[in-house]
């Protein structure tokens, strides 16, 4: 059966977090808030945890998971390189609603689904999300939902859509942005906006001079 955690409450949040580490770790899945919508969330390392998010979300290899990390240090392992402008965009935007897809660490063992070689980053700007992640690490995090229904703002519209599926809810209350993080692609030699979001073309701009966006093309100026 499903458990449920008020992280509101100092002495439900540590009990919450404490379980859902242990549920983690066993290759079962944990519904977190993050500063945007509610996320699933399963252990990057665990193929069993993994699958078993694809499947709760109806969810194919063909889109892979997104990984969430607690500190930078984190995510500078995971890559081969945060290439030109990484690094400043970390600093501007991390952490928030900032999703960096940078070349994976070819060293490292997992299976996130058909990633050709890459990896989408992010770290959250929501205290109880970054708690968990500095004791579990990497987690591989996607939107609480089934995949073509609306992104949970609450743990209610998570829970009722997953369900059972899900070891453990977190949850810390309504989201005040319902607007996905935006996603920029490094691994081009113009970075390229994958998905608008929180963070603005413009925003994007001021720090690395231009980005590239589906309305226009890689060349123009």
């Amino acid at each position: 059966m499903s458990r449920r955690y008020d992280c509101t409450d100092d002495k439900q949040r540590a009990a919450a977090l404490t379980d859902a580490v242990a549920v983690l770790q066993k290759g079962e899945l944990v519904v977190l808030p993050t500063d945007t919508v509610y996320g699933l969330g399963a252990d990057a390392f665990s193929r069993t945890g993994v699958n078993a998010l694809l499947e709760a979300k109806g969810r194919g290899r063909d889109m892979p998971v997104p990984v969430l990390v607690g500190t930078t240090l984190a995510a500078t392992a995971l890559v081969d390189g945060l290439g030109l402008y990484g690094q400043d965009l970390i600093d501007e935007f991390w952490p928030g609603p900032l999703t960096l897809v940078c070349r994976v660490n070819r060293s490292l063992s997992w299976d996130l689904g058909e990633t050709k070689g890459t990896v989408a980053l992010r770290m959250p700007d929501d205290p109880i999300a970054i708690e968990l992640l500095k004791e579990t690490g990497p987690l591989a995090v996607s939107s609480a939902n089934r995949t073509g229904a609306p992104a949970p703002v609450s743990v209610a519209e998570a829970e009722a859509q997953l369900g059972e599926s899900v070891a453990v809810y977190l949850d810390g209350g309504v989201r005040d942005v319902n607007t996905p993080s935006t996603i920029l692609d490094l691994t081009t030699a113009v970075p390229r906006v994958l998905r608008r979001g929180v963070i603005s073309v413009q925003k994007l701009r001021g720090i690395v001079g231009y980005v590239a966006t589906d309305e226009e093309p890689e060349t123009s100026s």
